[in-house]
């Protein structure tokens, strides 16, 4: 049973050597990967002294750097986490552990319940729950801290995930994915640490929450498009009716339509919001044959369990505790 801890890293030469060196320690069987994000310091060769493998992606964005590790790196176990030293490297063993016991696709480390509001930028958790709302609202998460970068993953998750994330919005659409094929998630508590001094976050406050919020438009169109396409049937036949009233009220009274470009607009927002309803079923049709196809092939490959079980029959030594407890233990 093989796990890899997998670190974007764009220009973290401050903490990505910690990084590494606390995520060997709490997972000595591990095989760490780092993907250099067209950093313009010292990350690489920081992080290769420290003991990582280090793969490269010129175009910059987290989500182009995440991409190049999941289709790169070989595990059985996938543990995602940022490169900044934020997160809590003595949860890693309790997320793989969870993932296992559950025999899960996605283990998410809950930042929200384990430490006050005090380590995050203004607005960040704000912004955080407003989106784990928004999840939860459209897509029926049970998901609470929708942004969080730290998440341990089966292969059969990684492999199936058809990412189109240039940024930040890379979490949101991990979530969506997993709900979306109904794969079994959970969370678990861990806790979180303001940056180290020297060490700058790459996260923009406006310009990705509105990455994010796009994001959400897209995934429901995709995800739910009846949902999507219905929501904008009904608000382009709203503003029909709104604008019907005057034309109604005046031929009531008169007899006469004296507004003929307005009836025209009327008539053709009212077309066109059947137009949008039609479009709503036919590809609602089509997300649920695209779902099944994701099913298929998602099934192709072995659970967490069904790796640990082919291993223990060929290999009578358990390597993975081995591996979560280190030698010391």
């Amino acid at each position: 049973m093989s796990i890899a801890v997998i670190i974007p890293c764009r220009n973290e030469g401050a903490t990505i050597a910690q990084t590494v060196r606390d995520f060997a320690a709490v997972l000595p069987a591990a095989r760490i990967y780092v993907c250099d994000n067209a950093s313009s310091d010292d990350s690489a060769p920081r992080a290769r002294a420290a003991g990582a493998a280090v793969l490269f992606e010129p175009r910059p964005g987290k989500g182009m750097a995440m991409r190049r590790l999941f289709a790169d790196v070989e595990a059985d176990i996938y543990l995602m986490v940022d490169g900044d030293a934020t997160y809590e490297a003595a949860a890693a063993p309790r997320l793989v552990e969870r993932l296992l016991e559950g025999d899960l696709d996605m283990v998410i480390g809950n930042r929200l319940n384990a430490i006050g509001v005090e380590v995050f930028r203004p607005g960040h958790e704000f912004g955080n729950r407003m989106f784990s709302w928004i999840a939860r609202f459209f897509f029926d998460s049970p998901v609470k801290d929708l942004l969080s970068g730290y998440r341990a993953m089966s292969r059969r998750f990684v492999k199936t995930f058809p990412s189109e994330s240039v940024g930040f919005e890379i979490e949101t659409e991990l979530t969506i994915h997993a709900l979306e094929t109904r794969a079994p998630i959970a969370e678990v508590d861990v806790d979180y640490f303001v940056r180290p001094e020297g060490s700058e976050s790459k996260l923009a406050t406006y310009r990705d929450g509105l990455r994010i919020s796009l994001m959400f438009l897209r995934l429901l169109r995709d995800v739910k498009p009846l949902q999507f396409f219905s929501l904008v049937a009904l608000l382009t036949m709203g503003l029909a009716f709104v604008l019907s009233l005057p034309i109604i009220e005046t031929y009531l009274q008169s007899g006469q339509v004296p507004r003929i470009p307005t009836a025209i607009l009327i008539t053709g927002l009212f077309v066109l919001s059947f137009v949008f309803l039609t479009c709503g079923i036919i590809l609602e049709r089509i997300s649920a044959e695209r779902r099944m196809l994701y099913r298929m092939h998602y099934l192709r490959i072995p659970g967490p369990r069904q790796s640990l079980r082919a291993e223990r029959e060929t290999n009578p030594h358990d390597r993975l505790k081995e591996g979560l407890s280190g030698p010391n233990r």
